[in-house]
């Protein structure tokens, strides 16, 4: 039997659902058409997709999903600090990248 979902757990679900997506955005957009850009942000959009989506199949992969997440943020956060352009943009997002890591450790350490 599924364990009911809390108010706690719906506002971390968006709350990493709403920071994916922005990251997914900025990495769409910046210096388009780069494809190394294009797959950061749909790389994000997947796993978001693989986490949330109501797919019986994943059901029972969810835990892995979310390390998966992580481990994408962490990834490209690392990368940008070791190559990436010190702009705004990129300020930006790595703490929209820092936060979803955040909520998405919050959130691994709730189920």
């Amino acid at each position: 039997m599924a364990a009911s979902r809390t108010d706690t757990d719906t506002a971390l679900a968006f709350g990493v659902a709403l920071l994916t997506i922005a990251t997914a955005i900025i990495h769409l957009q910046l210096n388009f058409p780069d494809p190394i850009f294009i797959l950061n942000g749909l790389g994000y959009l997947g796993l978001l997709g693989a986490l949330y989506l109501p797919l019986p199949r994943l059901g029972e992969h969810r835990d892995i999903v979310r390390l998966a997440l992580i481990g994408f943020a962490s990834l490209t956060l690392f990368l940008w600090v070791a190559i990436g352009e010190r702009t705004t943009v990129g300020y930006v997002d790595k703490v929209i990248e820092v936060a979803l890591i955040s909520l998405l450790l919050i959130e691994a350490r709730r189920r």
